[in-house]
């Protein structure tokens, strides 16, 4: 009988049997299949669809479509102007402080732009920069979102101090530091603050079921608890301490991979959320919930320098991160493949070996799933979209729209 991911090649080869590979697919089965999931783990707060997760307007479309969904988290500030003024959205927070003056002089002068899209702060040479570009009073107000730092800094003997467990973001990190930089964007003329962000990445970015990790993985799961014990006070804090000095539209947290936790925390509103559409393979070390894989890449066999290895052609699409090797591509279909441990995923040529690739021969091709989500889309200029057994739609990516933000 054949298992889920013989069934799983055997469509995507029949759909796309007339596509020369390298390219990239979507299966939109899995795709809606997520997108339900992750509304449901919500618990009735809206997700908000992070873009850079995707990197392609139509699926963007399409998972605003879906009950649960609302508004697009941005990358950059130029993404989000693209984005309202084509009618992806008119709801933008743009999850990162910019430095874009040509961007910031087009919101300043369009009133459409300024109501649709809100700008992420964490200091007031943020607002200082954009005086500069353009001066309160002869500009649009600026909607503004306080970046609150959600890392853990526990204190620990142990290790000589201070300890910090999560991203370097902002430099807001207590409830006093958010209500004192509130207080400054409220007396600022021009600008409105109207959200706070708290972004848990130690949390919701960090697998907690590492394979052949069990030891790692029980630590990590200990200080994912502490650290949302203690997030859960500071945030609720750092709230209060805001609205004293502005009336919150929103307050947002959270990310695939700690979407219902983070939905259970009273103070938050909304969650952000996006790489669980396309079930990239950093989420298979999650135990909460791991999402159905619906991207994939096809790369061809173009020789076989032995009897037990097969040669790919490309297949270099690194994840961005740490350098390890849970950033590779892995080798999906069909099962039983492995990346060569002195090339791994080469620029020009992937080698693959195991009892799978006895049987691949010269113009097969191997499926891979990428580490990441949206970083697929930069090697690619269009997604085929698969539905059962067939390709139904073929659409540009980023990319493919001659458009690169990062």
């Amino acid at each position: 009988m054949a298992t889920e991911r013989e069934i799983l090649r055997r469509r995507l080869d029949q759909a796309t049997a007339r596509l020369e590979p390298p390219f990239a697919v979507v299966d939109l089965d899995a795709f809606d299949a997520n997108a339900t999931a992750l509304a449901g783990q919500a618990a009735g707060k809206p997700v908000r669809i992070a873009s850079k997760s995707l990197r392609c307007r139509t699926l963007l479309g399409r998972g605003l479509a879906e009950p649960g969904w609302a508004g697009v988290m941005a990358y950059t500030l130029a993404e989000a102007i693209w984005l309202v003024r084509a009618g992806v959205t008119d709801d933008v927070l743009v999850g990162y402080p910019t430095t874009d003056r040509t961007a910031l002089a087009q919101v300043a002068a369009d009133p459409e732009l300024a109501a649709a899209i809100c700008l992420m702060v964490d200091n007031t040479d943020q607002l200082d920069l954009v005086d500069a570009v353009a001066a309160a009073g002869s500009r649009e107000e600026i909607r503004t979102c306080l970046d609150l730092d959600a890392s853990w800094r526990p204190m620990s003997d142990a290790f000589g101090g201070r300890l910090h467990i999560g991203t370097r973001r902002s430099p807001v990190h207590s409830a006093s530091d958010a209500g004192t930089l509130a207080a400054a964007v409220a007396q600022r003329p021009g600008f409105r603050l109207v959200g706070l962000m708290a972004y848990e990445a130690q949390i919701a970015g960090l697998g907690d079921a590492p394979p052949r990790q069990a030891v790692r993985g029980a630590t990590i799961r200990l200080l994912q608890r502490r650290s949302y014990r203690e997030l859960l006070h500071r945030r609720a804090a750092a709230v209060a301490a805001v609205r004293e000095h502005a009336d919150l539209e929103f307050v947002n947290g959270g990310g695939t991979g700690s979407i219902a936790l983070t939905s259970a925390d009273p103070a938050v509103t909304e969650i952000t959320a996006g790489s669980g559409l396309y079930g990239p393979t950093l989420f298979d070390a999650y135990r909460s919930w791991r999402p159905r894989p619906a991207a994939f890449f096809a790369l061809p066999v173009v020789r076989r320098p032995t009897a037990r290895v097969a040669t790919l052609l490309g297949g270099g699409w690194v994840a961005s991160g740490p350098a390890h090797r849970s950033r590779l591509p892995t080798p999906w279909l069909p099962s039983g493949l492995r990346l060569s441990g002195t090339e791994g995923a080469g620029e020009v040529q992937t080698p693959v070996s195991g009892v799978a690739a006895e049987s691949l021969r010269v113009g097969d091709r191997v499926w891979f799933r990428h580490a990441k989500a949206g970083e697929l889309a930069e090697h690619v200029a269009e997604l085929h979209l698969v539905e059962s057994d067939r390709v139904v739609d073929t659409v540009p990516t980023y990319r493919g729209e001659g458009r690169a933000f990062l």
